[in-house]
């Protein structure tokens, strides 16, 4: 099959590439110039020259990109076909936080940063934003966009399923932004159940979950036992995957009544989404004040 693809793609003289038990024929550059909408203004890229910004483009290998004022990218694709759109700062699931907890003087603490993205929609509201993640690579990319966007959040590594007690003074927010995370875990439950340990308000939680009748395995924490659909997952080397070899996505209902269990009294669910992995569910929760 690789030689196929390989052949294929030089035929057609397409770029291509390799990762663990997958092939994808990719793009590795995009238009540099050009792109008219969802521009930003950038305190220390708009005044670069295009050599310049290039060679940003280059250092780090990027999986997303903005577009600058004067319409040219900053960052890469993932791949062809993920990440391949201009990404939108600040994200709607921003806005409907703010609108719901009142961002400005909050601190949100933000899990899986990936490259900054979303930590630099969360600077323009909240009064202070704390982010971490999983793998060095986006702790530093986001260091890097964060600064010249002209914001300095701080922003270190953390697996959240490691021994997150030494942690609790840098976890310790208002309110969390977690997009993406949850279904990449091995022990979900857990650590749905460790967040009253430093969320003091509330979460937006946008995150996959298992449909009950895929939901066909189960383990136990504290004593009680959940069901859960088994996901792979490609370990370290993707940074689109989680950390491990497999994933536990839980039920909704589990989900709901575990974030209730653990305080957060107010649950609304504000939409299901239905994508190519599975069913997704993006919803607000708050403790009782």
């Amino acid at each position: 099959m690789r030689l196929f693809v390989k052949k294929l793609a030089q035929w057609f003289k397409l770029p291509y590439s390799f990762t663990k038990n997958r092939i994808f024929l990719t793009q590795n550059e995009l238009p540099f110039s050009g792109y008219d909408e969802h521009r930003n203004k950038i305190k220390f890229v708009d005044s670069l020259s295009d050599d310049n910004l290039k060679e940003l483009n280059k250092i780090l290998k990027w999986n997303c990109f903005v577009i600058d004022n004067n319409g040219r990218r900053f960052g890469n694709l993932a791949r062809r076909g993920k990440r391949h759109t201009p990404q939108i700062i600040p994200d709607r699931r921003i806005l409907l936080m703010n609108e719901y907890f009142n961002l400005a003087d909050k601190h949100v603490l933000e899990i899986g940063c990936f490259e900054g993205i979303h930590t630099i929609g969360l600077a323009q509201y909240a009064k202070q934003v704390t982010a971490f993640d999983s793998r060095m690579e986006n702790v530093v990319k986001t260091i890097v966009r964060c600064s010249l966007f002209g914001v300095n959040p701080p922003v270190f590594k953390l697996n959240i399923e490691e021994n997150i007690d030494q942690y609790s003074n840098l976890l310790s927010a208002d309110v969390m932004h977690h997009v993406g995370v949850l279904y990449h875990l091995k022990n979900p439950v857990q650590h749905l159940l460790d967040l009253k340990k430093y969320i003091r308000l509330g979460l937006m939680l946008d995150t996959h979950y298992s449909l009950d009748q895929d939901a066909k395995d189960t383990y136990e924490v504290n004593g009680k036992t959940y069901t859960y659909k088994k996901c792979r997952e490609q370990g370290y080397a993707d940074v689109f995957s989680g950390m491990y070899e497999s994933s536990k996505w839980l039920r909704l209902d589990d989900i709901v009544s575990i974030l209730q269990e653990v305080g957060f009294g107010q649950v609304d669910i504000v939409e299901h989404r239905n994508e190519r992995n599975g069913p997704r569910v993006l919803l607000l929760a708050k403790k009782h004040q």
